[in-house]
């Protein structure tokens, strides 16, 4: 038997190895979406706290400049307002409804919730849905919390 000869052993390419953890990464891409609801689900869930945030922004500018602030929500459009010029647009295959008080209402079909210097609210409601699964964003009427949480199938 000699020495140093090739014992039919081999190793694998770097363009397998990186093949296969492309494979990989794919996979567990593929299944994080299926357990989370998919992509629609995490765009819906997305929506939602987009929405939540800026209603909790809304209330922190009420309460830092003592004054008034009023966030808008047009289902429609899609789209929400807030102050120091803040807007948005939510995605167009969410189906979206609101719930508020009449007196604040910009225009009819549009909704709005008015935090206050003490962050005390209007209160409202706005339900962002896809499907049978939907999340709420609601707002306490009178401590101003936020709350976004998810309804039916997620």
């Amino acid at each position: 038997m000699r020495h140093g000869a090739a014992s039919g052993a081999r190793g694998f390419s770097l363009l397998e190895m990186i093949l296969v953890l492309a494979l990989v990464a794919l996979a567990s891409m593929l299944a994080a979406a299926a357990i989370g609801g998919g992509f629609d689900g995490m765009r819906l869930r997305s929506a939602a706290k987009e929405v939540a945030a800026q209603l909790r922004f809304t209330r922190a500018q009420a309460i830092a400049t003592g004054e008034p602030q009023r966030f808008t929500f047009d289902p429609a459009a899609h789209r929400w307002g807030a102050p120091k010029g803040r807007s948005g647009e939510l995605p167009r295959q969410l189906a979206l409804t609101f719930v508020g008080a009449r007196e604040v209402q910009p225009s009819a079909g549009e909704g709005a919730i008015v935090f206050f210097a003490d962050g005390a609210s209007t209160g409202g409601r706005v339900r962002l849905a896809l499907d049978d699964a939907a999340w709420d964003v609601e707002v306490a009427w009178l401590t101003g919390q936020v709350r976004a949480t998810p309804v039916g199938r997620q």
